[in-house]
């Protein structure tokens, strides 16, 4: 994007704007309108591409290619927005993607403070992978019928962008088993392009990422975490149940290739890797790439007692302290991880933990399944349906109006226990549903 009006320019009309080109307009405007509006364009020198009740793209010779903006009144009441764009994204443009392009004044705060701006879409309950921790071997996933279509997971995403969400996450199960998931990135990554998404990324078990890596980086996908929590072909097949750790570290590879930077996300079992982990931690380093630790979390049936596999990243951090210099840096990437460099390797070290120290305080996130439930909380059981108002109106006013709701009884914080004494888990749902 070569430019972009500034949102603190919203106090006044528009049309008194340098690159105003048009007269401020009505958000009324229809169909009856718009090929005057076209005539309007033309006599202002420039060339007409395109357009909608929502948006109109066209040349102005002094600043390129530009599209013109007509939000809804949740958003800029009755002023419009201007943009310009390079000549390689306006030959991607189309009128899905400015439907209701987002844009907005104030981002939405929960009742502790928080401003949520980080968004975990779960685009599919289904996996691959059985990993023990996460669900039961022989699980019951939901019947299609029952998951939103990805043009709906767009309009979602897209609303959730103009109530103030600057990074969205996608997360599944396993969400590069979508059959035609990649359509619902490209939508996405156009908003990256006009600047009004910071970040678009992903969670993933790796094992599809040789056949998508290179779209995933022409869709501006810089990032993504892999989970991984053994370098043991063996032990990655047993907790998994069927996975292939060759498969996954050749995705990895692949990633790397496209320039997608990878960052190990490794869940702490006792019994099972706690010995590893110093390995683990060399090898993510030694290959470029970050390692994040997880305490596994009392969410669902697995048919295993968590007890047995809980281990306090406290001791792990102990552990490791007596084999590399650990030191504590302010480092962020809008996730719940606290981070550490290490010395010996000059890569980061995350820890997220929560069990043994949350991270509520900061919490700027809620998560969306792919039936369109939308839980504030990872921890908690309360959820809101946006599912009944995006398809009870073409518009997002109601669906918008149901989020401001949900997020204002968003809680303070989870309650996960793991213990003898507790064998239910924490919360009723799998990992899987929730994203994560």
């Amino acid at each position: 994007m070569t430019d972009r009006l500034d949102i603190g320019d919203r106090d006044r009309p528009l049309s008194r704007h340098r690159h105003a080109l048009v007269r401020r307009m009505p958000l009324h405007f229809r169909r009856r309108r718009q090929y005057a509006q076209q005539l309007r364009l033309q006599r202002n020198g420039v060339t007409f591409k395109g357009h909608s009740q929502n948006f109109a793209i066209f040349r102005n010779p002094q600043l390129g290619w530009c599209v013109h903006l007509f939000t809804f009144p949740m958003v800029f009441a009755f002023w419009q927005i201007y943009v310009t764009i390079d000549e390689r994204t306006s030959s991607r443009l189309n009128e899905s993607v400015f439907m209701t392009l987002p844009l907005r004044i104030n981002p939405i705060i929960d009742p502790f403070g928080r401003t949520i701006d980080y968004l975990r879409i779960s685009v599919t309950d289904r996996c691959d992978f059985r990993c023990t921790y996460c669900m039961a071997e022989n699980m019951n996933f939901l019947p299609k019928k029952d998951l939103l279509t990805l043009e709906e997971l767009h309009r979602l995403a897209a609303t959730f962008i103009a109530l103030g969400v600057k990074k969205i996450r996608l997360t599944g199960g396993e969400p590069l088993v979508r059959k035609n998931v990649m359509q619902l990135i490209r939508d996405l990554s156009h908003y990256l392009e006009t600047g009004v998404l910071e970040e678009l990324t992903l969670t993933t078990n790796g094992s599809q990422l040789t056949r998508h890596a290179a779209e995933l980086a022409h869709c501006g996908v810089k990032r993504i975490n892999v989970s991984m929590d053994t370098l043991d072909a063996d032990k990655f097949r047993e907790i998994t149940r069927w996975g292939d750790l060759q498969r996954v570290q050749e995705g990895i590879a692949a990633a790397q290739a496209a320039g997608i930077k990878i960052k190990i996300n490794a869940v702490a079992l006792k019994g099972f890797n706690e010995n590893e982990i110093p390995e683990l931690l060399r090898w993510a380093h030694g290959e470029g790439m970050d390692l994040t630790l997880i305490e596994t979390m009392p969410m669902g049936e697995v048919n295993a007692d968590r007890t047995d596999q809980y281990l306090p990243l406290s001791l792990v951090r102990a552990r490791l302290s007596d084999q590399f210099t650990l030191a504590d840096i302010a480092y962020k990437t809008g996730g719940p991880a606290r981070y550490v460099m290490v010395e010996e390797t000059g890569g980061k070290l995350g820890f997220i933990t929560p069990m043994t120290h949350n991270f509520c305080e900061s919490c700027n996130r809620v998560r969306l399944t792919c039936t369109g439930t939308l839980f504030m909380c990872l921890g908690q059981e309360d959820a809101a349906d946006l599912r009944t108002p995006l398809r009870a109106s073409g518009d997002n006013d109601l669906l918008m109006q149901a989020i401001e709701k949900a997020i204002a009884r968003k809680p303070k914080g989870h309650d996960f226990i793991i213990d003898r004494r507790t064998r239910t888990p924490s919360v009723s749902r799998h990992m899987s549903m929730t994203g994560g």
